[in-house]
């Protein structure tokens, strides 16, 4: 059998990069522009690389009993980690994937096929266009992970956004979001306040030194209308090889201050990360 080989290709928002892991038997890491969008093991889909994609998967462990089907709407689409993730831990999801570059779904098509009978239905389009078209009630998750290149688009960080996000989940749904931030937190204790407006539960998950404002990282904001699994979160973060935080109640609270919700006419992407924050190599 011939090794793996990498694949580049220009797709419709800059270059992107398919490259096997040596280290694991069909396993591929997706760049665009050189930053990490996704990684993939075909193998062992239940196998997450990423500290954010790990906290994400949390999340989703403990949005309803083990197993059980969901209804699942992802907004980014990569290389299709986490929705690879949901087939495998939660057999029968139906799962649609929306994401705005046609050529780079058609890459990871072409070379990361998702198996047929997985209920993950690709779509290229804008994650709030199609978000606004979506039926009332029809969604049990809801995750968006989109960055165009290394930032959050404005579009997709204001209450006119949220409100949509909070339309089409049901009312037992959960809304996560990977989002980026440093000190002073400025987009991130906006992002709060404005998920905050309409959501009456939140959490936040982030790595102890991205809270404590010594580096720019990720952060995995979670909310909805009922109580979430704090407890069982923080174990499953706290155990984790990437250990993280898990903030709720007063003390996110403090953390949102006086931070306002943003409107769509304020509404700007997540600031841009340091030169190193996201590259590999």
């Amino acid at each position: 059998m011939s090794e793996p080989v990498p694949v580049t290709r220009s797709v419709d928002y800059g270059i992107a990069k398919l490259m096997p892991d040596v280290d694991r038997n069909r396993a591929w890491l997706l760049t665009v522009d050189g930053a990490p969008q996704s990684y993939v093991d075909l193998d062992e889909p239940s196998y997450l690389e990423f500290e954010y994609a790990r906290r994400l998967g949390h999340v989703l462990d403990t949005v309803a009993e083990p197993g059980r089907a969901l209804d699942a709407l992802h907004l980014g689409g990569g290389a299709l980690t986490l929705p690879r993730y949901l087939a495998a831990t939660r057999p029968g999801s139906r799962q649609d994937v929306v994401e705005a570059d046609r050529g780079l779904l058609e890459l990871v098509e072409e070379h990361l096929p998702v198996p047929d009978g997985d209920g993950i239905l690709l779509h290229a389009g804008d994650a709030r266009a199609w978000l606004e078209a979506a039926p009332d009630d029809s969604a049990d998750v809801l995750v968006a992970d989109v960055f165009g290149g290394s930032r959050v688009p404005a579009h997709l960080t204001s209450i006119g956004y949220v409100r949509q996000a909070e339309r089409v989940l049901r009312g037992s749904g959960v809304c996560l979001a990977n989002l980026a931030d440093a000190a002073p937190f400025a987009f991130l204790r906006s992002q709060l306040a404005t998920y905050a407006s309409l959501f009456e539960e939140l959490v936040l998950i982030a790595e102890p030194g991205v809270l404590r404002g010594r580096r720019f990282g990720n952060a995995v904001l979670v909310a909805s209308h009922h109580p979430l699994d704090t407890a069982a979160l923080a174990r499953l973060t706290a155990s984790d090889a990437f250990p993280a935080r898990v903030e709720h109640g007063p003390g996110l609270r403090d953390f949102i201050g006086g931070a306002r919700p943003v409107r769509d006419e304020d509404a700007v992407p997540s600031p841009e990360p340091p030169d190193g924050a996201f590259s590999i190599g």
